[in-house]
């Protein structure tokens, strides 16, 4: 069948296995529990025994599997026509520090069960249909965005592989050794290409409370935000007695910090009112504990800026306003602002033909969904860049996302993968 949209029925839709996703979800709770939530770091043991876990259940379906040089996983059910451009549906199973079991994990869990399903219904599309589960997309641990599909593109620097991680100090080159890749090969291996690539369609959970608030199951994402960020910046004061050092003679790290941060604050105010999206984040803001006591005045603040906006040039805007607000600073507090290294990721657009059909899908289903944007990254961000054709569905999750208490219902889990599951079908058969 041709993949042409103006036509939605494709192949019976077959049955998903609610038991292997709970199978597998328990799985990935036990390789990632930490004794509060899900800690399963890239390029590490948890990564590596999930990513195991994939292989063995894709192999027991007959499924293909492969890993490339980054030690990316394609798991592919073989489509007629292998000439054909590869349907591609994908997303990542590592965790920031004690997070939870949903995080990533549900759009590759989806994945598999799609072409698990597939496979035991017998069916056999057009073109190869390929999930990707890709290595390291929570920058936490190595300070770079997308790395898993960045490296599938072939977009990683061999400089990048020296970036160390962040709880141990070894280097992505190391880690990537030690989990089956193959770093040497970076820049030489083959790569992703995107006039290969059909499209890309990524299953989330939502990280937010829109689709709870809205009381909706599943969303059709418009666009991936991008960021500008400075994960270490560091303002230096100078130590005092609290009590024998008046105001003007003060080099106060944390009072520079905080009238930083309120006048960006401000700034932040003034873009929404004029109708500006974007979301600003100041998720580390610390005294050194060795110094820092009740009795002296703060030397040293430590804190990370997190600027995130669809909009490209509202974020070379914002990070002007970060400069400015630390030249500020450093001429009316006497302190040094170190910002340190910027890192960016860049906006993206979701393809409007397959939301149109995701939507028409949905109607067919008579599954509510709403259109939304998608505050955080994601892979599918890497693939839009690339020029795929690129769509994301998220599944309403309670409770936020990076901690424990992330709480997807399987209901809206398997109603999500259904959508998933006709939106691949139509591309692919």
């Amino acid at each position: 069948m041709s993949s042409s949209l103006s036509s939605l029925q494709a192949a019976a839709v077959p049955d998903l296995d609610r038991e292997l996703a709970n199978q597998i979800f328990d799985d990935l709770h036990r390789i990632g529990f930490d004794g509060l939530g899900m800690t399963r770091p890239s390029y590490g043991d948890g990564e590596n025994q999930a990513h195991a876990l994939f292989v063995r259940i894709a192999q027991d379906y007959g499924l293909e599997t492969r890993k490339d040089w980054a030690a990316n996983l394609f798991v592919t059910l073989p489509g007629k026509n292998r000439d054909l451009p590869a349907v591609m549906t994908g997303s990542h199973v590592d965790t920031v520090p004690c997070g939870g079991n949903f995080d990533g994990a549900a759009g590759a869990v989806a994945g598999l069960l799609v072409l698990c399903a597939w496979a035991k219904a017998g069916l056999q599309p057009e073109r190869d249909t390929t999930l990707i589960v890709t290595r390291a997309e929570e920058s936490v641990w190595f300070p770079l965005s997308y790395i898993g599909s960045r490296t599938a593109f072939g977009l990683l620097a061999p400089t990048d592989l020296e970036t160390p991680r962040r709880d141990d100090g070894i280097s992505l080159r190391q880690h990537m050794q030690a989990s089956g890749g193959q770093p040497e090969l970076c820049g030489v291996a083959p790569v992703l290409e995107a006039s290969r690539i059909d499209s890309f369609v990524e299953l989330h959970i939502e990280q937010g409370p829109v689709l709870i608030g809205d009381q909706v199951p599943v969303g059709i994402v418009s666009g991936i935000c991008g960021s500008t960020r400075y994960r270490s910046a560091v303002i230096y004061g100078q130590y005092a007695h609290s009590g024998a050092t008046p105001r003007r003679f003060r080099s106060d790290a944390v009072m520079a910090g905080a009238a930083m941060m309120m006048a960006l604050n401000t700034v932040w105010k003034e873009a929404e009112a004029a109708g500006a999206e974007m979301t600003l984040t100041f998720g580390i803001c610390q005294t050194d504990k060795a110094q820092a006591n009740f009795a002296a005045v703060p030397g040293r603040l430590d804190l990370a800026i997190d600027i995130r906006s669809r909009d490209e040039a509202l974020l070379e805007q914002m990070n002007t306003r970060v400069i400015e607000e630390a030249k500020r600073v450093e001429a009316e507090y006497s302190v040094r602002v170190d910002l340190g290294p910027r890192t960016r990721s860049t906006p993206a657009v979701m393809d409007p033909t397959l939301q149109a059909a995701a939507k028409k899908l949905a109607e067919q289903m008579h599954l509510p969904v709403v259109s939304m944007a998608s505050g955080a990254g994601h892979d599918a961000a890497t693939f839009a860049g690339q020029g795929v054709p690129t769509a994301m569905l998220f599944v309403r999750n309670a409770n936020g996302s990076h901690n424990p208490d992330e709480s997807m219902d399987m209901d809206d889990f398997l109603k999500g993968v259904g959508l998933l599951e006709r939106l691949l079908s139509v591309r692919a058969f």
